[in-house]
């Protein structure tokens, strides 16, 4: 009986210290490029939705209009076109980037990118980011209505009215006389 103690208790003792090890000299997967670590989705993805949906916000406090679409685009062609692309134009980089960035104007199916997920789900992720996956928070970066004004024009993707469609296309009208982008000029 000590033997199969002494046995169980070192086998339990084996686990975290290779696990230790296995980090310790550089062996786990850290390059975009290289496979996922066994269950690594669902390990990062479960508790992600369970927060999300345990924290995003149930109403939305601007209105989903014209006005909202086009400052939501500014702000998306200042700080979202780099990694999710445009209409017809998808990110150039995001392919190599792990996990991949979601294209937010591509067609799945009957939606396009995020239009088929809640509101507030999409403006937690925006507000908060997503931790090692490049997504960052923009709570700091994005006063309260622009981040809802750019959640409404990713919640309605779908179904743009033709004037903010052109402007995503157009992404020459947010340069300002210096050469440099705007936002906020735009965005309000």
């Amino acid at each position: 009986m000590k033997a199969f103690t002494f046995g169980l208790i070192l086998g339990l003792l084996a686990i975290p210290v290779a696990g230790f090890l296995f980090f310790k000299f550089g062996k786990p997967p850290v390059a975009t490029a290289d496979p996922s670590l066994p269950f690594e989705r669902q390990i990062v993805s479960v508790p992600l939705e369970v927060r999300i949906h345990r924290e995003m916000p149930g109403s939305v406090p601007v209105s989903a209009d014209a006005a909202a679409y086009g400052a939501g685009a500014a702000i998306y062609q200042s700080q979202c076109v780099a990694c999710h692309g445009l209409p017809d134009r998808p990110s150039s980089f995001a392919p190599n980037m792990f996990p991949r960035a979601p294209q937010l104007f591509e067609r799945h199916g009957d939606h396009v990118g995020v239009s088929d997920d809640e509101a507030g789900e999409t403006y937690w992720k925006v507000a908060n980011g997503i931790r090692l996956s490049g997504m960052p928070s923009y709570k700091k970066v994005l006063t309260e209505k622009e981040l809802w004004q750019v959640t409404l024009l990713l919640a309605n993707a779908d179904k743009l009215p033709p004037e903010v469609q052109k402007q995503l296309t157009t992404p020459a009208q947010l340069i300002n006389s210096a050469g440099t982008k705007n936002v906020r000029d735009v965005a309000r």
